[in-house]
């Protein structure tokens, strides 16, 4: 029984986590979504990611998949993804695209 209601607090903690990061994240897309119609648009990014605080911010054109000028909501969870990873990805390369404190 203690072993289930351990696993159980964990896997709490996990989701609660994941739901923070993406919190988080929705919150960012606020900071730029200037206009609020759910959208950042090519002059929202470029006028605003700077608020963000991104290390590394990824690319309007990186997250614009379908290349309509509008990064959408699941466009913006896919840079998410692509914003942890790029860290993870450089603290196991030597290649020169990372940069030097990852």
């Amino acid at each position: 029984m203690l072993k289930r209601l351990a696993a159980l607090t964990a896997a709490f903690v996990v989701a609660g986590s994941v739901y923070a990061a993406a919190d988080e994240w929705a919150e960012k897309m606020k900071i730029v979504d200037t206009d609020g119609s759910g959208t950042i648009s090519r002059t929202e990014w470029e006028a605003n990611w700077t608020k963000l605080k991104l290390d590394p911010a990824p690319t309007f054109t990186a997250m614009d998949e379908d290349v309509n000028n509008s990064i959408d909501a699941d466009e913006w969870a896919k840079a998410q993804k692509m914003a942890k990873a790029f860290p993870e990805a450089c603290k196991s390369s030597s290649e020169s695209w990372c940069p030097k404190q990852y």
